[in-house]
């Protein structure tokens, strides 16, 4: 392992902190300008890239272009084996965070459209990614980048009174190894953050054509409370967030240190 950062078989997902929304793509939403910005602010995973991503080093960086309200990455393609297309929250959105219709009923072709723009290509990056980093190394761990709200949003189907912890492990039972699991709680669990594991949220994403699979390729989902480092006021970095991205970063590392034995 590199001694200052990352090795160059981890692969950083991150798919959800992009605000961009196509021109194109536009006219598709309900949502006044007013709204619509609103609803980015709810549903981005601010600054994830900042977090986990360091300046120059040796992890690979696939990062979704458009914003989730557009496709989100994260989702099964097949409504039928996504759990969250139920809530109308498959891959292609159809309400918001507050459970509002968030665009008007597409046809078939215009979803095909979505997900061959901006879905197909970037699941392509990830299996590139992860394929390259087996091929040259024996290996490949996918760290799957997030972050939540500290209030929990309808659509999470969660007490929004509840208290939420400062970090959150997400775990695959194939993906996750109890080593990995328990080197990432351990290195984020440290001085005073609160780590849950699978709770809010769950899971490791992992290259459909790898999953439950592939035992070279292990992943683990870190999830931060943006509380920790967003001013709620203006969604933007508040004066602890510098803090907070070495930390993140440190940790990630010392974690896959410690797996490595």
């Amino acid at each position: 392992m590199s001694r200052s950062g990352y090795p160059p078989w981890v692969v950083l997902h991150i798919p959800h902190d992009s605000t961009f929304i196509p021109d194109q793509v536009r006219p598709q939403f309900l949502l006044s300008e007013q709204d619509l910005a609103l609803e980015l602010q709810r549903m981005t995973d601010h600054f994830t890239h900042a977090l986990f991503a360091e300046p120059s080093g040796e992890a690979t960086v696939i990062r979704a272009p458009v914003s989730r309200l557009v496709v989100d990455v994260e989702r099964f393609a097949d409504d039928a084996m996504e759990p969250m297309a139920a809530r109308g929250m498959g891959a292609v959105y159809q309400v918001t965070s507050q459970l509002a219709p968030l665009r008007r009923l597409l046809q078939p072709e215009e979803r095909e459209a979505l997900m061959r723009e901006w879905y197909r290509p970037h699941h392509e990056r990830l299996e590139w990614s992860v394929a390259s980093a087996v091929d040259r190394h024996g290996r490949c761990l996918v760290i799957d980048c997030h972050s939540f709200p500290g209030t929990a949003l309808p659509y999470e189907d969660a007490d929004p009174f509840g208290a939420r912890p400062d970090i959150c492990i997400g775990t695959d039972p194939f993906h996750t190894s109890d080593a990995l699991g328990q080197a990432f709680i351990a290195a984020f669990g440290c001085d005073s953050w609160r780590v849950t594991v699978n709770e809010p949220f769950a899971g490791a994403l992992v290259p459909a054509s790898r999953y439950r699979k592939d035992p070279r390729v292990a992943a683990v989902m870190v999830e931060v409370k943006r509380d920790l480092y967003l001013d709620r006021s203006n969604f933007c970095p508040d004066r602890h967030f510098d803090l907070i991205a070495t930390e993140v970063k440190r940790r990630c590392v010392e974690a896959i240190s410690a797996w490595q034995g």
